[in-house]
């Protein structure tokens, strides 16, 4: 009898591990507490558009679904900075053009990875179950109906819950699990820590032109970075940008105190005067959607046993500003994969093995992801940032192999995050140490010319 089992939540990471493990004729059930986004169900205001890169295409190539994703993708190929004065400096990601991530929405890329967990029989996906905890040694997942609030009790709602059980419970759902909240509970000694950023993010929209193309650079992340915030844009395939507005909570000037038509547009007008008449929805935008919140969080262990586990998310939220939580996740199935085909008599092992190959790796991105928000909204718009930018890719291309921007090795590579990571402060002593000495010889030559 094939091994079961039962996946909480059908996201994105959630929709592929259900395709990797029914690819390795595991008997999976997919539970998801939404409803099917290929019915439309897509709640607008909080999806910060996804940039799909190395890591995440590798996954999606071992299944055979990278190419059918990647039409739906525009390339992005740099950023696009926008000054006060309207100005614009385009910054490549890469000294090769041929590399460059991809803006996608999530609702074509959730709607992809679901269709093909569903292509292999022994996977069931059901939407509208909400898991409201999980039994541990039975590896049981309790379930309601998602219209059924959270207050269950065994008196008057017992009869409601639904109970999933399987050889082992995998969490999949999300910042919030409540696949994580029950180790939380259950786990004597159970480590959590989650930090919130002191600012949130707002969705608005540039819509196409009247004849559905798009009103900036389709090619590029657009960045408008003003210090303590920013906005970014990112292209989708029918002619709009999704800009995703970056701004502190609390203070003289942040979301708390802009809430009038009146505030709203000086704030703009000010701050963004040349993205204000390509967004004719913005006050309503901005009234309208929800203002969320940037978590990072970090626990462990991830595992319980053999019987449960967590992936992405669940294990290792990260804010988006490196543009890899997806990517994260989706690495997350390939090494969850490996490990359970490199162990598959002892699935205790296999997930221990997982979290040790993955755990120190979610770490280094999560602090590399509040250091590339600083850089985002801080340093862009600086010639000195552009500078080092044109060094970090001459001495890729002077020293091939051998020298690599961090950004290239995170985003179009499969280096470790962590060695990738160290690897990058070993570089930039060196390289900042070679600069020292070359000005120092230089200062000596002059010296030597100018004296007498």
């Amino acid at each position: 009898m094939a091994t079961k089992f039962v996946l909480i939540g059908s996201g994105l990471a959630g929709g592929l591990l259900a395709a990797y493990l029914g690819r390795r004729g595991y008997d999976v059930d997919l539970y998801e507490r939404r409803a099917d986004p290929r019915e439309g169900n897509i709640v607008g205001g909080r999806s910060i558009n996804l940039a799909l890169s190395t890591r995440g295409i590798y996954a999606l190539e071992q299944l055979g679904i990278a190419d059918e994703v990647l039409r739906h993708a525009i390339p992005m190929r740099g950023r696009m900075i926008h000054d006060k004065s309207g100005a614009l400096h385009f910054s490549p990601y890469d000294r090769d053009p041929n590399k460059f991530i991809n803006s996608i929405g999530r609702a074509a890329l959730n709607t992809t990875v679901i269709e093909a967990a569903q292509r292999y029989q022994n996977v069931r996906v059901h939407f509208n179950h909400r898991c409201i905890d999980v039994d541990f040694d039975s590896a049981t997942a309790n379930l309601v109906p998602s219209g059924v609030e959270a207050a269950v009790s065994a008196a008057n709602s017992d009869h409601q819950i639904i109970r999933a059980q399987g050889d082992a419970v995998i969490g999949v759902d999300g910042a919030f699990s409540a696949v994580r909240q029950s180790m939380q509970k259950e786990i004597a000694g159970f480590e959590y820590d989650e930090s919130y950023l002191a600012h949130g993010y707002k969705e608005l929209t540039i819509p196409p032109t009247p004849d559905g193309s798009w009103r900036m650079e389709k090619e590029a992340l657009h960045i408008w970075p003003r210090k303590s915030f920013m906005m970014i844009a990112l292209p989708n395939p029918d002619g709009s940008f999704t800009c995703t507005l970056f701004w502190e909570f609390e203070g003289p000037r942040s979301f708390a105190t802009t809430k009038t038509d009146d505030e709203i547009r000086r704030f703009f007008a000010a701050e963004f005067p040349d993205a204000v008449p390509l967004m004719p929805s913005l006050l309503d935008d901005f009234k309208t959607n929800p203002t969320g919140s940037l978590v990072t969080i970090r626990c462990a262990p991830w595992f319980y046993k053999n019987k449960v586990a967590l992936i992405g998310d669940a294990a290792h939220a990260v804010v988006p500003f490196y543009g890899q939580g997806m990517n994260a996740a989706f690495e997350d199935c390939v090494v969850l994969d490996e490990c359970l085909a490199e162990f598959p008599e002892d699935r205790q092992r296999g997930f221990a093995e997982y979290f040790a190959r993955r755990k120190k790796n979610a770490d280094a991105l999560a602090d590399l992801a509040v250091q590339n928000f600083i850089e985002m909204r801080d340093k862009t718009a600086s010639q000195t940032f552009r500078a080092k930018k044109k060094l970090d890719h001459l001495l890729e291309g002077l020293l091939p192999g051998i020298y690599l921007p961090l950004y290239t090795m995170v985003t179009f590579t499969r280096i470790p995050y962590s060695t990738a990571a160290r690897r990058a402060c070993l570089q930039n002593r060196i390289v900042y140490a070679g600069l020292m000495v070359l000005l120092l010889v230089t200062g000596f030559a002059v010296i030597r010319l100018i004296s007498p």
